[in-house]
Protein backbone atom coordinates (compact mmCIF):
# COMPACT_ATOMS: atom_id res chain seq x y z
CA UNK A 1 0.00 0.00 0.00
CA UNK A 2 1.29 3.47 -0.89
CA UNK A 3 1.83 5.87 1.97
CA UNK A 4 -0.59 8.76 2.40
CA UNK A 5 1.55 11.82 3.04
CA UNK A 6 -0.78 14.70 2.18
CA UNK A 7 -4.51 15.29 1.89
CA UNK A 8 -6.20 18.14 0.05
CA UNK A 9 -9.36 19.35 1.78
CA UNK A 10 -12.02 21.35 -0.03
CA UNK A 11 -14.64 22.98 2.21
CA UNK A 12 -16.67 26.08 2.87
CA UNK A 13 -15.44 29.53 3.81
CA UNK A 14 -18.31 29.63 6.31
CA UNK A 15 -19.12 27.13 9.04
CA UNK A 16 -22.62 26.39 7.76
CA UNK A 17 -25.88 25.99 9.63
CA UNK A 18 -25.15 22.73 11.43
CA UNK A 19 -22.43 22.63 14.14
CA UNK A 20 -21.65 19.07 12.99
CA UNK A 21 -19.91 20.49 9.90
CA UNK A 22 -17.37 22.43 11.95
CA UNK A 23 -16.86 19.52 14.32
CA UNK A 24 -16.11 17.24 11.36
CA UNK A 25 -13.53 19.74 10.07
CA UNK A 26 -11.90 19.92 13.50
CA UNK A 27 -11.82 16.14 13.84
CA UNK A 28 -10.26 15.75 10.40
CA UNK A 29 -7.62 18.40 11.06
CA UNK A 30 -6.66 16.79 14.37
CA UNK A 31 -6.51 13.33 12.81
CA UNK A 32 -4.28 14.49 9.97
CA UNK A 33 -1.81 16.05 12.41
CA UNK A 34 -1.74 13.00 14.66
CA UNK A 35 -1.14 10.72 11.67
CA UNK A 36 1.66 12.93 10.31
CA UNK A 37 -0.30 13.75 7.14
CA UNK A 38 0.12 17.22 5.63
CA UNK A 39 -3.07 19.24 5.17
CA UNK A 40 -3.32 21.08 1.85
CA UNK A 41 -6.18 23.59 1.80
CA UNK A 42 -7.36 26.95 0.49
CA UNK A 43 -5.40 29.00 3.08
CA UNK A 44 -8.38 30.97 4.42
CA UNK A 45 -8.69 31.55 8.15
CA UNK A 46 -12.50 31.52 8.00
CA UNK A 47 -15.29 28.95 8.08
CA UNK A 48 -14.56 25.26 7.77
CA UNK A 49 -11.24 26.12 6.09
CA UNK A 50 -10.09 27.91 9.21
CA UNK A 51 -11.45 25.16 11.46
CA UNK A 52 -9.63 22.29 9.77
CA UNK A 53 -6.34 24.20 9.55
CA UNK A 54 -6.42 25.53 13.12
CA UNK A 55 -7.20 22.06 14.45
CA UNK A 56 -4.24 20.59 12.55
CA UNK A 57 -1.89 23.36 13.65
CA UNK A 58 -2.95 23.05 17.29
CA UNK A 59 -1.92 19.39 17.15
CA UNK A 60 1.46 20.25 15.65
CA UNK A 61 0.51 19.27 12.12
CA UNK A 62 1.99 20.48 8.85
CA UNK A 63 -0.35 22.74 6.87
CA UNK A 64 0.04 24.12 3.35
CA UNK A 65 -2.26 26.89 2.11
CA UNK A 66 -2.88 28.06 -1.44
CA UNK A 67 -4.89 31.18 -2.20
CA UNK A 68 -5.37 33.50 -5.20
CA UNK A 69 -4.15 37.04 -4.59
CA UNK A 70 -7.61 38.56 -5.13
CA UNK A 71 -9.08 36.45 -2.31
CA UNK A 72 -6.53 37.52 0.30
CA UNK A 73 -8.70 40.56 1.03
CA UNK A 74 -11.78 38.39 1.63
CA UNK A 75 -10.42 35.16 3.12
CA UNK A 76 -7.48 36.44 5.17
CA UNK A 77 -4.83 33.70 5.11
CA UNK A 78 -3.96 31.92 8.34
CA UNK A 79 -0.72 33.51 9.57
CA UNK A 80 0.55 30.32 11.23
CA UNK A 81 0.88 28.13 8.13
CA UNK A 82 4.12 26.27 7.40
CA UNK A 83 3.69 27.19 3.74
CA UNK A 84 1.53 29.87 2.14
CA UNK A 85 1.36 30.17 -1.62
CA UNK A 86 -0.33 33.26 -3.08
CA UNK A 87 -1.09 32.56 -6.73
CA UNK A 88 -2.55 34.50 -9.63
CA UNK A 89 -5.78 32.62 -10.34
CA UNK A 90 -8.34 30.11 -9.09
CA UNK A 91 -7.17 27.62 -11.69
CA UNK A 92 -3.57 27.89 -10.53
CA UNK A 93 -4.78 27.40 -6.96
CA UNK A 94 -6.58 24.16 -7.82
CA UNK A 95 -3.66 22.91 -9.85
CA UNK A 96 -1.18 23.55 -7.04
CA UNK A 97 -3.44 21.96 -4.44
CA UNK A 98 -3.73 18.93 -6.71
CA UNK A 99 0.02 18.71 -7.26
CA UNK A 100 0.77 18.96 -3.53
CA UNK A 101 -1.65 16.24 -2.41
CA UNK A 102 -2.02 12.46 -2.57
CA UNK A 103 -5.79 12.37 -2.10
CA UNK A 104 -8.76 14.72 -1.77
CA UNK A 105 -11.49 15.06 0.87
CA UNK A 106 -14.55 17.21 0.26
CA UNK A 107 -16.32 18.60 3.32
CA UNK A 108 -19.56 20.60 3.15
CA UNK A 109 -19.15 23.85 1.25
CA UNK A 110 -20.66 26.23 -1.28
CA UNK A 111 -20.26 27.00 -4.97
CA UNK A 112 -16.47 27.24 -4.76
CA UNK A 113 -16.31 23.79 -3.18
CA UNK A 114 -18.58 22.44 -5.91
CA UNK A 115 -16.34 23.99 -8.57
CA UNK A 116 -13.25 22.37 -7.07
CA UNK A 117 -15.02 19.04 -6.67
CA UNK A 118 -16.27 18.82 -10.24
CA UNK A 119 -12.94 19.87 -11.72
CA UNK A 120 -11.09 17.14 -9.81
CA UNK A 121 -13.77 14.57 -10.70
CA UNK A 122 -13.63 15.58 -14.36
CA UNK A 123 -9.86 15.21 -14.39
CA UNK A 124 -10.28 11.75 -12.91
CA UNK A 125 -13.00 10.83 -15.42
CA UNK A 126 -10.57 11.78 -18.19
CA UNK A 127 -7.95 9.56 -16.51
CA UNK A 128 -5.64 12.49 -15.91
CA UNK A 129 -5.20 11.22 -12.36
CA UNK A 130 -6.17 8.31 -10.10
CA UNK A 131 -6.05 10.02 -6.73
CA UNK A 132 -8.74 9.07 -4.23
CA UNK A 133 -11.60 11.57 -3.95
CA UNK A 134 -13.64 11.19 -0.76
CA UNK A 135 -16.96 12.93 -0.23
CA UNK A 136 -17.52 13.49 3.49
CA UNK A 137 -21.32 13.39 3.59
CA UNK A 138 -21.73 14.98 7.02
CA UNK A 139 -25.35 14.97 8.18
CA UNK A 140 -26.36 13.97 4.65
CA UNK A 141 -25.18 17.33 3.28
CA UNK A 142 -24.18 15.88 -0.08
CA UNK A 143 -27.31 13.74 -0.56
CA UNK A 144 -28.81 16.16 -3.13
CA UNK A 145 -25.55 16.10 -5.09
CA UNK A 146 -25.57 12.30 -5.14
CA UNK A 147 -29.17 12.39 -6.36
CA UNK A 148 -28.17 14.80 -9.13
CA UNK A 149 -25.29 12.57 -10.22
CA UNK A 150 -27.67 9.60 -10.32
CA UNK A 151 -30.03 11.67 -12.51
CA UNK A 152 -27.17 12.61 -14.84
CA UNK A 153 -26.40 8.90 -15.22
CA UNK A 154 -30.06 7.94 -15.69
CA UNK A 155 -30.44 10.52 -18.47
CA UNK A 156 -27.34 9.19 -20.29
CA UNK A 157 -25.19 12.25 -19.74
CA UNK A 158 -22.64 10.13 -17.90
CA UNK A 159 -21.80 6.47 -17.60
CA UNK A 160 -22.63 4.49 -14.49
CA UNK A 161 -18.90 4.39 -13.79
CA UNK A 162 -19.15 8.07 -12.79
CA UNK A 163 -20.23 6.94 -9.33
CA UNK A 164 -16.89 5.18 -9.03
CA UNK A 165 -14.96 8.42 -9.40
CA UNK A 166 -15.40 9.13 -5.69
CA UNK A 167 -16.13 7.39 -2.40
CA UNK A 168 -18.81 8.56 0.01
CA UNK A 169 -18.57 8.30 3.77
CA UNK A 170 -20.86 9.63 6.49
CA UNK A 171 -18.14 9.18 9.12
CA UNK A 172 -15.27 11.69 9.16
CA UNK A 173 -13.02 9.18 10.94
CA UNK A 174 -13.16 6.96 7.85
CA UNK A 175 -11.61 9.54 5.53
CA UNK A 176 -7.96 8.71 6.22
CA UNK A 177 -8.40 4.89 6.10
CA UNK A 178 -10.35 5.20 2.83
CA UNK A 179 -7.68 7.43 1.28
CA UNK A 180 -4.94 5.03 2.33
CA UNK A 181 -6.82 2.05 0.98
CA UNK A 182 -7.50 3.66 -2.40
CA UNK A 183 -4.05 5.08 -3.14
CA UNK A 184 -2.66 3.68 -6.40
CA UNK A 185 0.13 1.18 -5.79
CA UNK A 186 2.53 3.23 -7.94
CA UNK A 187 2.13 6.18 -5.59
CA UNK A 188 0.73 9.67 -5.98
CA UNK A 189 3.23 11.70 -4.02
CA UNK A 190 3.88 15.34 -5.00
CA UNK A 191 7.32 14.72 -6.43
CA UNK A 192 6.21 11.75 -8.52
CA UNK A 193 5.34 11.91 -12.22
CA UNK A 194 1.77 10.74 -11.58
CA UNK A 195 0.89 14.14 -10.12
CA UNK A 196 1.19 15.99 -13.42
CA UNK A 197 -1.97 16.48 -15.43
CA UNK A 198 -0.40 17.43 -18.74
Amino acid sequence: MSRLRSLCVFCGSSTGADPAYEQAAITLGQSLAREGITLVFGAGNVGLMGAVATAALNEGGRVVGVIPEHLTRVETPNSNLMELHVVESMHTRKRMMFDRSDAVCILPGGLGTLDETFEFLTWRQLELHHKPVILANIQGYWDPLLTLIDRVIEEDFARATARGLFTVTNDITEVIPIARGELPMNGTHPEGPSTHLF
